[in-house]
């Protein structure tokens, strides 16, 4: 009988592996977040009008990216634990229940799409029938056809368990592409085809994500057979119920931070448009200057489920010691741009006087934040991958929901934008000794009671109670 290749998870150099893990994530994800930049900068060439919808869309679009999110978190860290336990019968059961899943969350998001898009835009535009109007054009279209989306995050997430991080960067930079390509002549109309606006961007952003979706079906069929795909309209429960455990939290935490974005930009909408708009910029902004962090933690969590379910308590240890050290580096770069040359940045979206006099001091203040935020995104990583979902939510609610909300809040009476900006750099500030003291209790009675290349304990949560 041939001998079983060992995992490269379980035996790779961890300073290695951090970086062959996280540096395709990275690419992917800084290709993921520049589509959606492009978005912005073509539709801010339509209007100041136009790019406020998009910016009020995005907390919708990042509620549905969570219900996918959610479902690869799960999906993640089940499929990884087994493949370090060998167990090939629940990587496949998992991967049935997550397609499952994907489509209950496609049905869901069209048929929010169809009732509260129109509702939506009518409360958060503020009265402003130009604006609502470009949102729902955009949205809508998102919404309805947005099982691209669903299938692309069940199949780029299979190949990031079983370690083969590369072929994510073919799926993602499939749909990012496609996307990049099809915006400026939907948007615009070019060969003969009708300038569409907003319209058009999302139809560019459907298509991509369906390339995405097909691309990740065929290249896992074909170069990943560690994670074998099936279908099934009947998946079995425990698998389920071990999928959403870690999932559900992953999915409120992001869907409860979307809801966030919603209110940000209500309270705003009270200073101006422009100030959305502002908004919306930082936003798009922080996904790329943060994608160190977030393509290393996307690395993290397979990591270290791998290794939890291995037995290898040290390999956990240096996997989130050179995570830490990866991600702050790589963000002192991006931090050097947005201090030195925030005008530049916002003038690739076309910015209006009123939206630098607004947009330089938000860039300036929002990188703090975005610096301070490095430590506690990575531990909410590590969290999941230990299965103690609910520890990531709670850290993230309070980082960037229940102390973001209520500093806003306190300094909305002052009628200062500055103040509000700086309102997310406090809390960041005061959730950190609470993401310390979760890890230092999941420290000692998780992974210090793993035995070195021993049987594994109980499960977290049962251990934690």
């Amino acid at each position: 009988m041939a001998e079983v290749k060992e995992n490269p998870m379980g035996t790779r150099p961890v300073p290695r592996l951090v970086i062959t893990t996280g540096i395709p994530l990275m690419l992917s994800l800084l290709i993921c977040s520049l589509y959606n930049v492009v978005d912005s900068i073509y539709v801010s060439y339509v209007s100041e009008d136009a790019l406020t919808a998009l910016s009020l869309a995005s907390p919708v679009q990042a509620l549905m990216g969570a219900l996918g999110c959610g479902i690869a978190v799960g999906l993640n860290a089940v499929v990884s634990k087994a493949l370090g336990e060998k167990d090939e019968a629940q990587v496949r059961r998992a991967v049935a229940a997550s397609l499952f899943l994907a489509g209950c969350a496609w049905a869901l998001i069209a048929v929010a799409g169809v009732f509260l898009v129109r509702p939506y835009f009518a409360w958060q535009s503020g009265g402003n029938q130009v604006i609502a109007q470009y949102g729902v054009e955009y949205l809508s279209i998102c919404m309805l056809f947005s099982f691209g989306q669903m299938g692309q995050w069940v199949f780029d997430r299979l190949v990031i368990a079983s370690g083969r991080s590369t072929l994510f960067l073919f799926t993602l930079s499939s749909a990012s592409i496609t996307n990049i390509i099809l915006d400026p002549i939907f948007i615009f109309g070019y060969f003969g085809l009708p300038a569409l606006g907003t319209a058009g961007a999302a139809i560019a952003t459907v298509v991509g994500q369906c390339v995405g979706c097909v691309a990740g079906y065929l290249i896992n069929r074909r170069f990943n057979p560690a994670t074998p795909i099936s279908f099934t309209l009947r998946p079995e429960g425990k698998t389920l119920v071990a999928i959403l455990r870690v999932g559900i939290p992953a999915a409120v935490m992001q869907g409860v931070v979307s809801v966030m974005g919603v209110l940000v930009n209500s309270l705003l909408i009270g200073f101006s448009t422009t100030a959305v708009a502002v908004y919306g910029v930082c936003t798009r902004v922080q996904n790329v200057v943060t994608v160190g962090v977030h393509g290393l933690d996307n690395g993290l969590i397979p990591i270290v489920a791998y290794n939890y379910g291995a037995g290898k308590r040290e390999r956990i240890h240096q996997a989130i010691r050179w995570t830490l050290l990866y991600a702050l580096l790589i963000f002192a770069l991006f931090l050097l741009v947005l201090e030195g040359a925030p005008s530049l940045v916002l003038r690739a979206f076309d910015a209006s006087e009123d939206m630098l006099a607004i947009g330089i001091a938000a860039l300036r203040i929002l990188a703090v934040s975005y610096l301070i935020s490095t430590l506690g995104l990575v531990l909410a990583a590590v969290f999941q991958a230990l299965g103690l979902g609910t520890y990531s939510l709670a850290l993230t609610m309070i980082r960037q929901v229940i102390l973001p909300l209520v500093l806003v809040v306190a300094v909305l009476p002052f009628q200062n934008l500055n103040l509000v900006w700086a309102a997310f750099v406090l809390a960041e500030l005061l959730a950190l000794p609470v993401g310390l003291l979760l890890w230092r209790r999941v420290n000692r009675q998780v992974i210090s009671k793993i035995p070195q290349d021993g049987v594994l304990p109980a499960e977290p949560e049962k251990s934690m109670a």
